[in-house]
Formats: C-alpha cells, structure tokens, sequence
C-alpha cells in the first residue's frame, strides 16, 4: 500500500491500494468475510461530503448525549460507527479498487480512531463485530503517518483491534488479516503462530497453500519495513537525534504495507 500527496486534483487527497482488501479478497479462500460484511468498510464510497452528512449530524447528536453521559460505551460505539460511516462514505472508491481517501476521510477516521480508544478504556468487552471495522482503518491511518514512531503505533493498535474480532471468531479470514498486521509490529513469531492457527481452520490442502502463498507476501513485505525502519533509526541516531527525511516518510510511494 502506498500513498501519494502529490499533484494536480488530488493535491489533498491519500491514494491508497488496500492492502486488506487484497487479502480478504485476492484469492477465493477469502470470499466470505466472518462476522461481517466487507460492504459494511466502504458504504459506496461517493468522496461527497453531502454523503456524509447525515453521519456527521448523527456523530454531533451522539456527542451532545455523550457530555451528560461520559464514558457510556454503548454511545461510544455508536459515535465510532457514525464517525467511520463518515469517513467512508467520503473516501472514492475506484473501479481498479483504489480508494482515495479525502482529507475529510483522514479526520473522521482520526475522530473514530480517539473514541474507539475511549470506548475501550470504558468496557471490559469490546465489541468484535465493530473491531473487525476498525481495524482496517486503523491500517489506513498507519498510511497516512509521518514518522516510523506514528505509523508503528497504528499499526500495533490495528493488531491489537483485530485480535479482539479473531478471538471472538476465529475463522481463517480473520486470523489471516491478525497474521497480516501482526508481521508490520515486527513481532514474527507471534504472527507465524497466527499463520498456523489459520491453516488449521483452513478446510483443504489447496486453501492452506493460499493462505501461505498470501502471509509469505506480506512478510517479505513486512521484512523491508522492519529493515527499513532500523536503518532510518541509524541514520537519525548519527545525525545527533535530527530526523532523516527516510525517518519522516515510512509509507512512501513503493514502500508502504502492500509493498
């Protein structure tokens, strides 16, 4: 995955190639998507803000109710569903299967992304159906980052958000995407145990090598971020502290989480 600030219409745009989407949907393995619907990440996807509205007037009224009732976390998974709605319905989705995310998107989700981690400081039992929906765009979001230090924090907290959707239903798919993630936090042996767990739930000979052929993609993948992160590191560390502009930019065009 990558994302591209650059040029001409697009100037405030993210272009990003969904890496998720190519796992849950690259190979027929992943046709179905556990306990919810891949419809559900990006509702048509039509960039207007006109769309949005509706879920920004519905976040506003959750918000109002939330300021006499802090902490209810009932109210804060509405307000992060509202929230995510927005930033989907704000995001285009190409017929190539881009999807572009607008700066209005990057800000609802941003907002999403703080109430999720409210939410979760106010219950003891997160809500899996909402995790598997957030995880994602906590991915989305790592794309967007400016520091190696930014895009690690997502990127862990997009592991950790998935594995409250895996263990509450462990199918393939969804142990597949937790492997996915957990190979970006750098932590390998973690996600090869995940791997394995995955092809035990995988009912042939045929899925179990999809599932490899994918997870030994994305490793690869998440090998260069890892090497590339360290390097940069070093970098920084013999400039006197100074970030390098490869410190800056981890996710640049031909380096991001899809490689």
């Amino acid at each position: 995955m990558l994302f591209d600030l650059r040029g001409g219409h697009r100037r405030n745009m993210v272009k990003v190639v969904y890496a998720v989407l190519a796992v849950l949907m690259g190979a027929s393995l992943f046709l179905t998507v556990g306990p919810f619907s891949i419809s559900e990440i990006f509702n048509g996807g039509g960039g207007s803000t006109d769309l949005a509205k509706p879920y920004e007037e519905e976040a506003e009224r959750i918000e109002a109710r939330l300021a006499k009732d802090p902490g209810n976390p009932q109210m804060l998974v509405s307000l992060t569903r509202a929230q995510l709605n927005a930033g989907n319905v704000d995001a285009v989705k190409e017929p190539n299967g881009e999807v572009i995310l607008t700066a209005d998107s990057v800000k609802a989700y941003q907002k999403a992304d703080q109430t999720w981690s409210e939410y979760l400081k106010a219950t003891d039992k997160p809500d899996p159906a909402l995790a598997a929906l957030v995880a994602p765009m906590q991915i989305q979001l790592a794309e967007t980052s400016t520091s190696y230090a930014q895009a690690d924090l997502r990127i862990k907290a997009a592991a950790e958000t998935q594995k409250i959707a895996a263990e509450d239903r462990p199918t393939a798919n969804a142990l597949v995407t937790l492997a996915f993630y957990t190979y970006f936090t750098g932590d390998t042996a973690a996600a090869e145990k995940v791997r394995a767990e995955a092809k035990k739930l995988a009912k042939t000979d045929g899925q179990r090598k999809e599932i490899d052929e994918v997870l030994d993609e994305y490793k690869k993948n998440a090998s260069s971020y890892v090497a590339r992160k360290k390097q940069a590191e070093k970098e920084q560390k013999a400039a006197g502290g100074k970030s390098p502009e490869s410190l800056e930019n981890p996710l640049t065009p031909g380096g991001g989480l899809g490689g």
